[in-house]
């Protein structure tokens, strides 16, 4: 439960509001509790040919009648334990037992009359006030008062209703404003994270059923604690002081169950906990497939797998419904288990009461007193009635704890990771990295994703300013991760990266990103207008200047025969547009953002060839002073390199230009024969 009261903590901001609800289930309990007190004028007016006023006035005379009566009995008891003192004091032939047993006797009769004595003028003392500030207010008519304490029931229940809702929608708007600010914490903290906490077994899809499924679940146990949890034990706990006034042993005897049911639900709120973990995380799967299936579904569908992801759905669905059916089966178990406790409760406490005014006595069979004075029947309903008002809201409550269970697991799936800190910090505060001017340098740099399994192994490379580095390999050698450990996507195992001589885990995260733009081989556009996709990293950008950009990646034309021409929306994975327009987009984003170290990685691959050269010689002109690194299957793109780097197994084979390579080096002469014979086939 400790990541479910940190979740609670987002509620503290609306305190006040949280304060109010609880004035307005306090209200609502009065309430609730007051329209049982009904139950016993009105069995008086039916069961009487009296009016209430007539009844009040012979009980407060029938009452003081038992006090004068019980008052000589009191004196009588009290002279009797004084005379038995004085005889007794200096006596030294009485046996010691005898007159501790004496003195015992003595005292409980005396303790006897008083506790009746007692329950008399306190009877009394309620008569009284009911006569001065109730009845007199009641007409005399019988009829009349019966229909008045219904119409003051009806009124108290539309009162109750109205303090009710506003508890509700105090808690609602708690709820749902805490959970807005944990949601934001969650994503502020989810898209700081490094890349790779998006590509392992605890993907997007993962994240995205906690940021759905999960904060939903937690929003009901929230809901459940503010609401029911204070507003029910409330009503309850107004209906066992109105029940403890009229007697308070029936009423222990009807809470003798509580330990037991509470015992109950925590084995129950236990299963309940472990059962919602299991059902969420059959959620996650769920989510995985519907992810992997919409966006490669035209891969589905060209290698004809309907059937197959059918068949993997309904299995992944069959055991949600299952571990669903699970958890309904134990929150429905919850329910009439406690109304069987609560009823047993109430039966116990019924039929003690019953032979207490069946019998007109005071004690059970037992010897045990329940009362000083015997319960007459009226009295004995209005106490049923309470203890039955009791055990309603105790079964509201029994599916409370296994909400709350839920909300937990859910809470500690989010928090695993609001939690989660990333391995790249942003180390706000390292200097901000200069300009680039001067050379990026690989020195000994190590890399691996997995221990035991390196990727890259001892990378030592030194690129000057302005010039153009082309990477070059089987695919899995390392490329395009050696690149994404520029930008600090990645931090090395070992060895460092030097941009002008300053290690870039040293300076300030965001002044290293903003001088660096990147086009790859998965192009992601966003489903918005093309000008706000092509100003994406320069927000600031003018319509001229995103034309401009548009222009030096030869799609501008393209783009004026749309409809809306730059305001037109380019859709989910922006499927209106080609391969190639959606790398040209992103090509015309990289040169708006106006970058010192451009990363292209197949940044080709979806053009055709003559788009490809007049890309190639926009190019040429672009990375004039700056520095670019260019990966690429295409040897045709490497005429605007300067140098090729050639990696193998995740080591540099060789550096060198074109011709240079062709005569030391053999992995890349392989690369080239291949790529011969592939365009002459």
């Amino acid at each position: 439960m400790r990541n479910f009261v940190r979740a609670l903590r987002h509620a503290w901001p609306y305190r006040l509001r949280l304060f109010v609800s609880v004035i307005c289930a306090i209200c609502a309990a009065i309430l609730w509790s007051l329209n049982f007190t009904a139950i016993y004028p009105v069995l008086t007016i039916l069961g009487s040919e009296k009016n209430l006023q007539d009844w009040v006035k012979d009980s407060i005379d029938n009452t003081r009648a038992e006090i004068e009566r019980l008052q000589p009995l009191l004196d009588a008891a009290i002279q009797a334990q004084e005379v038995f003192e004085k005889r007794t004091r200096n006596d030294e032939h009485i046996p010691r037992s005898w007159r501790d047993r004496r003195e015992k006797e003595l005292a409980s009769d005396l303790a006897r009359v008083e506790s009746k004595l007692n329950a008399a003028r306190t009877e009394l003392y309620r008569y009284q006030l009911a006569k001065v500030y109730v009845i007199r207010f009641l007409p005399t008519d019988r009829f009349r008062t019966l229909a008045y304490l219904i119409g003051l029931v009806v009124l108290a229940v539309a009162v109750k209703g109205i303090f009710e809702f506003g508890q509700d929608s105090l808690v609602g708007s708690v709820v749902n404003l805490s959970l807005y600010d944990l949601r934001n914490r969650f994503f502020r903290n989810v898209i700081h994270l490094d890349v790779n906490n998006f590509s392992d077994d605890q993907g997007t899809s993962e994240v995205m059923a906690r940021f759905t499924n999960d904060m939903e679940l937690l929003g009901q146990g929230t809901k459940t604690l503010f609401g029911k949890v204070i507003a029910e034990p409330l009503k309850a706990l107004c209906c066992v002081v109105w029940a403890a006034w009229i007697s308070w042993q029936l009423t222990l005897m009807f809470l003798v169950l509580v330990p037991v049911a509470v015992f109950v639900l925590g084995k129950v709120g236990r299963m309940m906990k472990r059962a919602t973990r299991h059902l969420l995380e059959r959620m996650s799967s769920i989510y995985k497939i519907l992810q992997e299936t919409f966006q490669g579904i035209r891969i589905v569908k060209a290698f004809t797998m309907e059937a197959y992801e059918r068949r993997r759905f309904h299995a992944a669905t069959k055991e949600y419904a299952k571990k669903s059916q699970l958890v309904v089966n134990i929150d429905a178990l919850a329910s009439p288990v406690t109304e069987l406790m609560g009823v047993a409760a109430v039966a116990l406490a019924l039929l003690a009461g019953a032979y207490l005014v069946m019998e007109h006595e005071t004690k059970l069979p037992g010897g045990i007193r329940m009362s000083e004075r015997p319960l007459d029947t009226p009295a004995l309903l209005q106490l049923y009635a309470l203890l039955a008002a009791i055990a309603d809201p105790v079964r509201k409550l029994s599916s409370v704890y296994t909400r709350l269970q839920s909300g937990a697991a859910a809470a500690d799936r989010i928090f695993a990771f609001v939690d989660r800190q990333p391995r790249v910090r942003a180390n706000s505060q390292g200097v901000y990295l200069p300009w680039h001017r001067d050379t990026i340098e690989f020195r000994a740099l190590c890399f691996s994703y997995e221990p035991d399994r390196p990727l890259l192994t001892n990378i030592n490379l030194t690129c000057k300013f302005g010039e153009t580095i082309a990477l070059v390999g089987k695919n899995g050698c390392g490329k395009t991760t050696l690149l994404g450990l520029i930008p600090r996507f990645y931090d090395p195992d070992h060895g460092s990266i030097l941009v002008d001589g300053i290690d870039i885990r040293t300076v300030h995260l965001r002044s290293l990103r903003q001088q660096v733009g990147m086009v790859t081989q998965d192009v992601l556009l966003f489903d918005d207008t093309i000008c706000n996709n092509v100003s994406y990293g320069k927000r600031s950008a003018t319509r001229e200047e995103v034309a401009a950009a548009c222009k030096q990646a030869f799609i501008h034309d393209r783009i004026m025969i749309l409809p809306q021409g730059y305001d037109t929306r380019v859709g989910e994975a922006a499927l209106k547009l080609s391969g190639g327009e959606r790398q040209k987009i992103a090509l015309a984003r990289a040169i708006l953002r106006n970058p010192r170290i451009l990363i292209l990685d197949e940044f080709t691959s979806q053009i055709d060839a003559e788009s490809e050269a007049e890309i190639h010689k926009a190019l040429r002109e672009f990375m004039r002073n700056r520095t670019t690194f260019v990966i690429t299957h295409r040897l045709n793109t490497l005429e605007i390199a300067d140098r090729i780097v050639v990696l193998d197994d995740g080591r540099i084979e060789a550096v060198g230009t074109h011709q240079e390579l062709m005569l030391i080096c053999t992995v890349y002469q392989r690369l080239h024969d291949a790529h011969f014979l592939r365009q002459c086939a």
